[in-house]
């Protein structure tokens, strides 16, 4: 029997033994389904190579290796994780250079407020593998190395100020990071097979320097249940790795982005494709989406960052399947609302929406060239939900 199978009769297995007829059917619902996206079918790919619903437009904002149009700035390579920043009249977009050997590091771009590149500049340089991050309700940029020994970066898009360790925040596999300004934590994911999912706790919010690391605790195969945290007592990870230190950690199969907001947290595992949700408040946990319990073809796989809109849908980057950034609604539906045609070698990466939600922002890593001197980061304007 195949993972999917099994899953999905396991799934259904331990459901009937709990649920009458009626509330199966509401648990079986509960991971998104395939369904039909709020804003269409996808239409032929544009002179960009983008596949877009009607009403969408997209344009290309830089490209590794090239000079960014408006300013002497030359995009970098491997364009990741990202973010958007307003700035005055206008907004930023972070980006981060997921190159090894000391050559990664993070670049903005600034847009005034009719969407034009007034400036672009290096945040970081002289780092790692720099893969996902987060921003922060302070206006930095967290960028997050993803090296067994990888620390996280924070920098100051705004005004470019030096790039600070936070080696508080611990020494692991850094992914990504998202902020939560209620319990006054920094959500973390680590890119292992056996990987966790992390909280830090700063000792004072808005200052990283110190602070407290705990990790998620959990049934080892549950897929919905009550968390706890415990303390990581060597954040530095040395010589035992965080991910190993507390015996209780629920262990992730590759974590990826993630994604705060309204008390919950929602992160997406790339050894399984699922999207987890943590209720903050509560630290009830479960499955938002598996592509294993998807009625007929999974329409989102390799799933990778994430991000939401203020409407509350939630939108999935594909590292592999067909290159969509997809949809998952309020209502469960998952649905592709872009495709690139054309970058098989490549990664969709930090898709971010500019601050009134009418702009989506996102990178293809690689470009139409397989290289990481090949990587394009786009803008889709069109009528999102807000």
């Amino acid at each position: 029997m195949d993972r999917r199978s099994f899953l999905r009769s396991a799934f259904v297995g331990a459901g009937a033994m709990a649920f009458s007829a009626t509330a199966l059917e509401v648990a079986m619902a509960a991971p998104a389904q395939p369904g039909t996206s709020p804003y269409g079918a996808l239409l032929a790919a544009d002179a960009n190579g983008v596949r877009l619903p009607s009403g969408f437009t997209s344009r290309i904002v830089a490209r590794s290796g090239q000079t960014v149009s408006g300013t002497s700035y030359t995009w970098h390579s491997a364009p990741d994780g990202g973010a958007c920043y307003p700035n005055g009249t206008g907004w930023m977009y972070v980006s981060n250079s997921e190159v090894g050997s000391g050559s990664g590091g993070a670049s903005v771009l600034r847009f005034n407020s009719a969407g034009t590149v007034t400036s672009a500049q290096r945040l970081l340089s002289g780092t790692s593998s720099n893969c996902a991050g987060g921003a922060t309700p302070w206006g930095s940029w967290l960028s997050c190395e993803e090296t067994s020994t990888g620390r996280v970066w924070e920098t100051y898009p705004a005004t470019g100020a030096a790039a600070v360790a936070r080696p508080a925040m611990g020494r692991f596999a850094h992914e990504a990071a998202a902020c939560d300004p209620v319990r006054q934590v920094i959500y973390l994911t680590e890119d292992q097979s056996s990987g966790c999912f992390y909280r830090f706790r700063p000792t004072t919010w808005g200052n990283l320097s110190s602070g407290t690391l705990e990790v998620l605790c959990a049934s080892a195969s549950a897929t919905s249940g009550t968390a706890t945290w415990q303390t990581v007592p060597d954040p530095d990870g040395s010589p035992t790795a965080t991910r190993n230190q507390v015996s209780a950690a629920k262990h992730f199969n590759g974590g990826e982005g993630v994604y705060y907001a309204n008390n919950t947290v929602w992160w997406t595992t790339k050894g399984d494709n699922r999207v987890w949700k943590l209720n903050c408040a509560t630290n009830a946990f479960e499955l938002t989406y598996d592509d294993s319990l998807v009625s007929g073809t999974a329409p989102l796989t390799g799933v990778d960052n994430i991000t939401g809109s203020s409407y509350g849908d939630l939108y999935v980057a594909e590292d592999g399947g067909n290159l969509e950034i997809c949809i998952i609604t309020p209502t469960e539906v998952v649905a592709p609302i872009l495709r690139l045609s054309g970058h098989g070698s490549s990664e969709i990466t930090g898709p971010a929406f500019s601050p009134d939600g009418s702009r989506l922002y996102f990178s293809s890593q690689r470009g139409t060239t397989g290289s990481s001197s090949g990587g394009i980061t786009f803008e889709v304007t069109g009528p999102f939900r807000t």
